[in-house]
């Protein structure tokens, strides 16, 4: 079990208000911030039906205004915060921007990439791994992606 600081607690706290704005948005409600020395340098939400592009994930959205705030495409010492455990494409961007840490709330049990499907991020045979910590927020993300689906059911 991670013991997480007060620090990730804001972090974590931060991509669920992003999430929200993802779902008022009609997107699957998922929040992502990257943090680099104690400070906030990107932020993301999802935004594949709004920018009609397939790869406008959270954390890759996040990972793109990293990379030009940095002016560099690798990332080295920064954490992402992320609502819901990233897929396959994302965990490989977060692997090849050498992200040190991915911390995630809650599992996602049929494309998840951090460890509950498949473990991308930390991969043996790859070059760079990411630390990985999940858990944090678990019952308060959870509850908003089950709501989201189960509001999109009834339409």
């Amino acid at each position: 079990m991670t013991d997480f600081t007060d620090q990730d607690h804001d972090y974590m706290q931060r991509a669920f208000e992003l999430a929200e704005v993802a779902k008022e948005k009609g997107e699957v409600p998922v929040g992502a911030v990257l943090v680099k020395d104690g400070g906030v340098i990107a932020e993301g939400f999802n935004q594949p039906i709004l920018s009609n592009d397939p790869t406008a994930h959270a954390e890759v959205v996040a990972l793109r205004e990293a990379g030009q705030a940095l002016e560099n495409y690798r990332l080295v010492d920064t954490t992402l915060y992320v609502t819901l455990e990233p897929c396959a494409m994302c965990a490989m961007a977060l692997v090849h921007a050498r992200v040190s840490r991915v911390v995630y709330a809650t599992e996602d049990p049929r494309t998840g990439a951090g460890g509950s499907v498949l473990n991308i991020l930390r991969h043996d045979p790859f070059n760079h791994h990411c630390e990985v910590d999940s858990g944090l927020l678990k019952e308060q993300c959870s509850a908003q992606l089950k709501a989201f689906f189960k509001a999109k059911r009834r339409k």
